[in-house]
């Protein structure tokens, strides 16, 4: 193994705390991990992690060790593009990753696409509902629901969605229609816990705030809907979650007047990558995608 192979070899097992989700996300045996931190130490005459039965660490000197790799790839990734030039043909790996239903339902379109468009390009995407640090876990692009909070990335504006409340029509059958967000507090809740980061509920119009008691929380926007759908409660999820269920009559809107703004989705990247055909295939089929398929809020 080269000495580039090396420094993405410790920074991988650095960032992941692990050699074996390391060996995992590089498609390498751990064997091979193994040997090339312990020939990585050897070359530098240094401890850079430290490793027990439970954990793998870094040392003070693996510390300012980290920080210098990952800058030296960046700036080798950064002359790679700028000598190939923005006409460059897609090729090699590029690193996606977005919450794991718009993912499912959006991203993988778009993947399926470039994929097919270019031969050389191979795409690792990573679907999680967890908020991933792009530059801490070697991630080129990821898909952002929300406010943006980190001015240093870049960002590529691709729809908007909205928070809304769902139920079907047989609870609603049986317990009747909210009114207003008050009536709530007299309702079952499922509450998926990545939305819903606390039990108060926000509506729009007079800012209004809602303390439910939910009977069942889920840590998966699938399993809230499922649920919602099964006649368990109301849920609040994303108006994409919800979408065919709704036009499908499965699930019906509540209180749509009452909900919070809109929502941007975007993607996100480092400035640095800015000039990378890889990152460009993506974000062209994506933009493609979204004109044919566009990515609106959802209203009564």
């Amino acid at each position: 193994m080269d000495h580039l192979d090396s420094l993405r070899v410790f920074i991988s097992v650095s960032t992941h705390g692990s050699f074996a989700e390391a060996a995992r996300r590089l498609r390498l045996s751990p064997s091979v991990v193994t040997r090339a931190i312990a020939d990585l130490e050897r070359r530098l005459g240094l401890v850079l992690l430290h490793r027990t039965t439970r954990s793998v660490r870094l040392t003070e000197r693996g510390e300012i060790y980290l920080a210098s790799s990952r800058r030296i790839l960046a700036d080798i990734e950064t002359a790679d593009a700028e000598v190939r030039g923005a006409n460059a043909a897609p090729r090699g790996l590029l690193n996606i990753t977005a919450p794991i239903l718009f993912g499912r339902l959006h991203v993988l379109p778009i993947v399926s696409q470039t994929l097919k468009q270019h031969s050389e390009l191979t795409i690792r995407l990573s679907l999680s509902d967890r908020y991933v640090h792009l530059a801490d876990e070697g991630v080129d692009l990821a898909i952002r629901i929300g406010p943006l909070a980190d001015s240093s990335l870049m960002a590529t504006r691709l729809g908007n969605v909205n928070r809304v409340l769902v139920a079907s029509p047989a609870y609603l059958e049986t317990r009747g229609l909210p009114q207003s967000p008050g009536d709530l507090i007299d309702h079952d809740v499922v509450a998926f816990e990545n939305v819903d980061a606390t039990n108060e509920w926000r509506f729009d119009t007079d800012r209004k705030t809602v303390r439910v008691s939910p009977r069942l929380m889920v840590n998966s926007a699938d399993a809230a809907i499922a649920a919602a759908e099964d006649g368990l409660g109301i849920t609040r999820a994303l108006s994409y979650q919800v979408r065919e269920s709704v036009l499908a009559g499965r699930l019906v809107l509540l209180l749509a007047d009452r909900m919070p703004e809109r929502l941007p989705v975007n993607a996100v990247f480092p400035a640095r990558r800015l000039n990378s055909a890889n990152l460009n295939a993506f974000l062209d089929a994506a933009r493609t995608r979204f004109k044919t398929h566009p990515l609106n809020a959802m209203t009564g």
